[in-house]
């Protein structure tokens, strides 16, 4: 007779992602998330204490180290209170501070970088088993982020990135050291990552890319990206295709044609400005001037006339002069962005600028920032009162917002990204997450519109996306999950088998 005890079944591990900085970020996350899903972890619920923490970092955003080294903080004597709790952290900042990391937060478990995201599940259970830290920080890529299993924060849309790391050298920018030279991902692994996204119940695709209109140099192609984009208008059951970031220095007419005779393509165009100045413009090595960049929206909206332009600014970058400032008022109130991310300047070390003389007061810093915001919230108004009337059709998102769970209002995005606002008409259909509605602005205000339809002005068109979103709902998964067929793509570096 057996009298030996029965082993418990062990616990499932428990995890929550932590997101800071830019959509590319906000992609590997997902990656990260699809990794530790297929390690066996699933996500915390909300209230309770994660068995696992990974913060996903920035070095970008200005106070990047604060926010990080704030977090881990607070998170030691939790991790004290819970055996077996463990905390990671990964991204920009990790692949930047390397080593400092775990001098300065000795109870994190596990660093790595930008290039090794895969690597993840596996130091988590190396570092459980050893009992001390792991940290890892490979100098290239792998595999391409892509490749790797996914979590997605939503079903109805995906991120696809084309290409990874940077080929520019902008003095302010710490970016390509952390993510390397770009590596162009080929075409048909593209197209097959959003042909599976969109079987997979997604209407909406994102391109991602550090430089998305310089894709396609790696392999000799400089037409590549606007045949990307055609190529995926041919993909049937995808609605809307989205891109970012592009270049202005190397943007060019072949592309503006594609987004103009691709229905799919949406016409929304984020392009960097970073300064009007012609002078900082130099001192920035943004291989483009003021007249080139509004020589590109205008070609853009006489090809587009409805579409709609945003922006990346930055305030008080070294040498900067009241006429350099000015300049860039110039240039944005002729730019007529619709919404803009707007930046003080602030030092980063490793960069160019970091060590630049004549750097800007933060009191002359700020006062132009509040200059610059008091324009483009002026701006934003006035282009956003041009929609009201307008019958448009939005993509129903999961979030509405604080302000509108307030009002009872549902919230969506219009075919140029505008976030919107609606009420469903009494005794009207109520749309699902990725169902598409059409309806009428009847109010503007500088960040959003608003939608208050009567019952005859409302319609809802039931999607692939709404129906995939009930699935995950009944599946109480939330999301879809999204692998790419085959093997991980390499990028050309030797593997080696273990010895007999």
């Amino acid at each position: 007779m057996n009298t030996d005890k029965p082993v418990a079944a062990p616990k499932t591990r428990t995890y929550e992602v932590r997101t800071f900085g830019c959509q590319m970020n906000v992609h590997d996350s997902e990656r990260m998330s699809g990794l530790l899903e297929a390690s066996g972890y699933v996500p915390a619920e909300e209230g309770t204490t994660p068995d696992l923490v990974v913060f996903n970092t920035c070095a970008v955003r200005e106070n990047a180290d604060n926010k990080l080294y704030g977090n881990l903080g607070q998170l030691a004597p939790v991790k004290r209170e819970n055996e077996g709790m463990q905390i990671a952290v990964g991204g920009c900042l990790a692949q930047k501070d390397q080593d400092v990391i775990l001098k300065k937060a000795p109870w994190v478990d596990v660093v790595f970088g930008t290039h090794n995201i895969g690597s993840l599940p596996t130091l988590l259970e190396r570092a459980r088993h050893n009992n001390e830290a792991q940290a890892e920080l490979l100098e290239a890529l792998e595999v391409f982020p892509s490749t790797l299993p996914t979590k997605r924060d939503h079903v109805y849309s995906g991120w696809v990135s084309i290409s990874v790391g940077c080929n520019n050298t902008c003095t302010f920018c710490i970016v390509p050291s952390l993510r390397g030279k770009e590596e162009d991902r080929r075409p048909g692994e593209i197209l097959a990552e959003v042909q599976a996204l969109v079987d997979d119940g997604a209407i909406e695709v994102t391109l991602l890319g550090q430089n998305v209109n310089s894709y396609g140099v790696g392999f000799g192609d400089r037409q590549a990206f606007s045949k990307l984009l055609r190529a995926c208008g041919e993909i049937e059951g995808l609605e809307r295709v989205r891109f970012t970031s592009p270049h202005p220095a190397m943007f060019t007419d072949d592309v503006i044609d594609a987004m103009a005779e691709t229905p799919n393509v949406m016409p929304v165009l984020h392009m960097p400005l970073q300064s009007g100045s012609d002078k900082v413009l130099k001192d920035m090595k943004r291989s483009y001037r003021s007249k080139k960049f509004l020589g590109i929206l205008e070609k853009v909206r006489e090809r587009i006339p409805d579409a709609v332009i945003t922006t990346d600014i930055i305030v008080g970058f070294p040498g900067e002069t009241e006429e350099d400032f000015q300049e860039t008022l110039r240039v944005v109130e002729e730019s007529r962005f619709s919404s803009a991310f707007t930046f003080q300047y602030s030092i980063r070390p490793g960069t160019p600028a970091a060590t630049m003389p004549n750097q800007v007061p933060k009191a002359v810093v700020q006062e132009r920032y509040e200059r610059l915001i008091a324009l483009q919230d002026r701006i934003a108004g006035e282009e956003n009162r041009k929609q009201l009337g307008k019958t448009v059709e939005l993509m129903v998102t999961a979030e509405s917002g604080r302000k509108a769970e307030e009002t009872g209002r549902l919230s969506g995005r219009s075919r140029d990204q505008r976030l919107v606002h609606f009420t469903v008409p009494e005794g009207c259909e109520v749309p699902r997450p990725g169902d598409l509605v059409t309806l009428p602005i009847t109010e503007a205000g500088s960040f959003h519109l608003i939608s208050d339809p009567t019952a005859d002005q409302y319609s809802v068109r039931r999607s692939r996306a709404g129906d995939a979103w009930d699935r995950a709902q009944a599946d109480s998964c939330g999301t879809g999950t999204t692998q790419v067929p085959g093997t991980p793509v390499s990028l050309g570096f030797p593997t080696f088998k273990p010895a007999l």
